[in-house]
């Protein structure tokens, strides 16, 4: 039986672009299966060491964008969250300076965001999300400009296909083996880009990224796994002949 899994891409929760994420919404309640997220769901800015000692520490909000993220992961359909450079690593890197809270397990961060209450399983290692294939949010190893080339890096070092958000590209790459007119070895890197407001990236200089808004899908039929990128474009995806929009 032919299985399709959807994978959110970095959202980075207030910074997101409502209409993106409305649509992939949209999207995932039409196909009606669990989909995966592959971290930097929150941005957790106000605990981030860039603005540590600084006025953006004091930013409201935090509170706020932490219990609202788990709503919109369920309304996602997200059933597995995968580890990330913004969300689980800047709250355990923060409490990290607190060593008498560190341990306290209402602050881990599964707990924190109450990813129990919807069912959701928080992954900090690579997961195993399709045969021959790891999720995993990409911030793992060594980094490349080109869509697709962080993943690839992962997949060649790790023997598996990999999946990956963190570069908020949008793309694949491969590196298969062949001999006499066959496939030997198939290895994919899969990046599927973002759902952030670009604009909202301060940390960008003059506004310049090399960024593609969209998702990823695997089509799993028995061992043969597909991946497709899925861009979206103001609010608009395009899948299997439909049209999706905010």
């Amino acid at each position: 039986m032919t299985q399709v899994i959807p994978i959110i891409s970095d959202i980075q929760y207030p910074l997101h672009d409502r209409k993106a994420v409305d649509c992939v919404a949209t999207f995932v309640a039409d196909l009606g299966v669990p989909t995966v997220c592959i971290g930097d769901e929150l941005d957790n800015t106000q605990i981030s060491r860039w603005v540590k000692g600084g006025r953006g520490e004091f930013v409201p909000g935090l509170l706020q964008a932490r219990n609202e993220i788990g709503p919109l992961l369920a309304a996602l359909r997200v059933k597995h969250l995968t580890r990330s450079n913004h969300g689980n690593s800047r709250l355990e890197s923060y409490l990290s300076a607190v060593p008498a809270l560190a341990d306290f397990p209402e602050l881990r961060y599964e707990n924190w965001i109450g990813l129990d209450k919807y069912g959701i399983t928080f992954h900090r290692k690579p997961y195993k999300i399709a045969p021959g294939w790891v999720a995993v949010h990409g911030d793992e190893g060594g980094s490349s400009q080109a869509a697709g080339g962080t993943a690839l890096l992962h997949a060649k070092k790790w023997g598996r296909s990999v999946v990956c958000g963190h570069t908020h590209k949008l793309g694949l790459q491969h590196a298969h083996l062949g001999h006499s007119g066959r496939t030997l070895h198939e290895l994919w890197g899969f990046e599927v880009g973002n759902l952030m407001d670009q604009r909202q990236a301060s940390y960008l200089k003059a506004g310049h990224g090399n960024w593609q808004q969209g998702i990823g899908v695997l089509v799993v039929d028995g061992k043969s796994v597909t991946p497709i990128p899925v861009p979206i474009r103001n609010g608009v995806l395009y899948f299997d002949g439909k049209r999706y929009k905010a």
